[in-house]
């Protein structure tokens, strides 16, 4: 075997042990509903004709993690060089916020796992919520 199958492998196993961390988490944590268990609720719903959800699960999203955020003058943004520190509106070890094409879904820590980042979700956003928000 190459040193690269055995270094994906180690990596598989620190990755399926962080995963069994979280779900020992999860199981402590209130029950969260699956994605087939939403998807068959859905269509238990939908009405005859009515589109199907699986038209829909292959549509690639934008996923991203915002430690925080500021506003500068553009005079301010033209001085900044390597070393440049930029305060951002949030204090040290508060949660980052999960984006989903620019919408916020969820709050998040990092986690690293075999020298990768990764986030660890803490706290998600109901629908009604992300809903009251785009309003």
């Amino acid at each position: 075997m190459a040193d690269d199958d055995i270094d994906q492998d180690s990596m598989a196993d620190d990755w399926a042990a962080a995963m069994a961390e979280q779900a020992d988490v999860d199981e402590a944590m209130a029950h969260a509903v699956s994605f087939d268990e939403l998807k068959n609720e859905v269509t238990k719903q939908s009405a005859p004709g009515s589109p199907d959800l699986d038209v829909i699960l292959d549509i690639p999203v934008s996923i991203s993690m915002e430690v925080g955020r500021t506003s500068i003058t553009i005079r301010n943004l033209l001085q900044l060089n390597q070393g440049s520190v930029i305060e951002l509106d949030r204090l040290a070890g508060e949660p980052l916020d999960v984006l989903v094409n620019g919408t916020l879904i969820a709050h998040g820590e990092v986690v690293v796992v075999n020298e990768k980042f990764g986030i660890r979700m803490t706290d998600v956003i109901s629908p009604a919520e992300r809903i009251k928000k785009l309003r």
